[in-house]
């Protein structure tokens, strides 16, 4: 059983990622903090809390950073995942609230107290990381991993030519975390490209889970249709739900130990590059995945759910 945090900026594929987790058996989800990037933090958080609720589970919420570490913000990308974040879906209020704890302090008490069991999976920029290895040195040691939805090596970018987006959003905060070691995993564009949802795997979600798997397949219309008139796809690749799941069957990835470094100016802003000359240690990133394997544990577990 995995004790998981996504840190994540719902967001179509977030909330795919979510329920994922709130259907899998071998994740025990002890909450999520906010970040922005698809959306703000402040509808990130509203979100987050929808998800929960949609869900049936009652965990704490830590919203985040509402700006980079050093860049200016940046407008959410409503093209992508609409103006609210679920497509089509409107805006509506939850029950619940978020904790009156800043995310990184939240992560920083979590790591603590669940002391080398604690896997931290950001499926946004990278801010509220950075800032808990700022605000505690003994953070990374205190995780078990850093399991990061971001970054490319090889495929290159999909905001701009070199960039994969939850990089190129927080470029600095990125560096942070390429500092810090082995303990981190990037699960990028490098894998995340090869597993592709097609609107009938939506429709089959739907069909056996009428509740979120009918809300899902809602949103996914929304998000299919920016990749059919931008990438030429009749489906979305699976980026957040596949760093989730790589928590939990990281045998399905083949990975490469290399020192990174991330670009933070210029035109190639946001790009992860192998630096195997710097002193850094070693991470590890994902260039090969089991694409069917992935997609079809992703479908069955989303099965499960009301």
């Amino acid at each position: 059983m995995v004790k998981l945090i996504i840190d994540t900026d719902p967001g179509i594929d977030d909330a795919m990622a979510i329920f994922y987790a709130a259907a899998a058996p071998d994740i025990d989800l002890l909450g999520l903090t906010t970040i922005f990037g698809n959306v703000t933090t402040a509808t990130a958080t509203r979100n987050a809390l929808r998800l929960l609720e949609a869900a049936g589970l009652d965990l704490p919420v830590a919203a985040g950073a509402t700006a980079p570490l050093v860049l200016p913000p940046f407008k959410p990308s409503a093209y992508v995942h609409g103006e609210e974040g679920f497509g089509d879906i409107p805006a509506a209020e939850p029950k619940g609230k978020p904790l009156n704890e800043e995310a990184a302090d939240f992560l920083c008490r979590m790591a603590r107290e669940h002391k080398g069991e604690l896997v931290v999976c950001p499926i946004g920029p990278l801010t509220n990381i950075a800032l808990a290895m700022q605000r505690d040195p003994e953070f990374i040691r205190n995780v078990k991993s850093i399991v990061v939805m971001g970054g490319s090596l090889e495929e290159g970018g999909n905001i701009t030519p070199h960039a994969e987006a939850n990089i190129y959003h927080d470029p600095h905060a990125a560096d942070v975390v390429c500092k810090s070691g082995s303990k981190v995993v990037f699960v990028g564009l490098d894998v995340t490209h090869r597993i592709l949802c097609r609107p009938e795997d939506f429709a089959a979600i739907a069909a056996q889970s009428p509740d979120l798997g009918g809300m899902l397949q809602e949103m996914s219309h929304f998000y299919i249709k920016f990749y059919r008139e931008v990438a030429g796809l009749n489906g979305c690749s699976l980026h957040d739900p596949a760093a989730v799941i790589a928590c939990t069957h990281p045998g399905l990835f083949g990975m490469r130990g290399v020192p990174l470094e991330v670009s933070c100016g210029g035109e190639t802003s946001g790009a992860t590059l192998a630096a195997p000359d710097s002193a850094r240690a070693p991470i590890k990133v994902c260039m090969t995945v089991e694409a069917d394997a992935v997609k079809s544990l992703f479908l069955r577990r989303l099965a499960l759910l009301p």
